[in-house]
């Protein structure tokens, strides 16, 4: 997999075994890991006011995209997309 970057649409696996497209909203760097912040390309692309759901994924090595299982790791990331963002 090529680098993930702002834009890209992603096709991700959800429990149910259905695809779920997903497009990266911003990415970032924390202590030499990469991350992705995103959400579903359905909700991007509505015209609302409403909050979207956004989803914060590791960068493997590899290029896959893995989900943030630890709570100190994601508040890391949460943090650091946050100040990015204000």
């Amino acid at each position: 997999m090529d680098k993930i970057e702002v834009g890209d649409v992603l096709l991700m696996e959800d429990e149910n075994g259905q695809d779920q497209e997903l497009e990266v909203l911003a990415t970032a760097e924390i202590e030499g890991k990469q991350y992705a912040a995103v959400s579903f390309s359905e909700e991007i692309e509505k015209e609302t006011t409403e909050e979207i759901e956004l989803f914060f994924l590791r960068v493997e090595e590899d290029g896959e995209l893995s989900e943030i299982e630890n709570d100190e790791e994601f508040e890391e990331v949460t943090s650091a997309f946050e100040s990015q963002i204000g």
